[in-house]
């Protein structure tokens, strides 16, 4: 006979598996499956975004900017995987939220004309 707390998580383990979003159920995390792909935005982490901070909503990058800001952050971290790349509500005016190719996570910031500003270390996916 199953019990109610096994069934909680069986319910909540399937939800995530086809909803891929992160579901806690009695205290147990079940973590997401997105993935993403070396040198370009996943289309997973390309769906994230709107991330809020002084009042402005940032914006995934498209086209012509979307490129000029991966090719500037994978020239300065060779090897390095592109989650996605989006406008920036904290100072930049872009930022890429990347995996070094040490495993390491982090956010580049851009400046308007496409020059690296900062790299913050520890950040990367939301």
């Amino acid at each position: 006979m199953i019990t109610v707390q096994k069934a909680a998580i069986n319910t909540a383990l399937v939800a995530a598996l086809v909803g891929g979003g992160a579901y806690l159920a009695m205290g147990y995390p079940i973590l997401s499956l997105a993935t993403s792909s070396t040198g370009s935005q996943s289309s997973t982490d390309s769906a994230k975004g709107g991330h809020q901070a002084n009042g402005i909503t940032e914006q995934l990058l498209t086209g012509t900017t979307a490129t000029r800001v991966k090719n500037a952050v994978l020239a300065a971290n060779p090897g390095a995987t592109v989650h996605r790349v989006e406008t920036d509500a904290e100072g930049a005016v872009y930022e890429a939220h990347i995996t070094k190719a040490d495993g390491s996570r982090a956010t580049v910031k851009l400046d308007g004309s496409f020059n690296i500003t900062a790299t913050q270390a520890g950040h990367g996916l939301r």
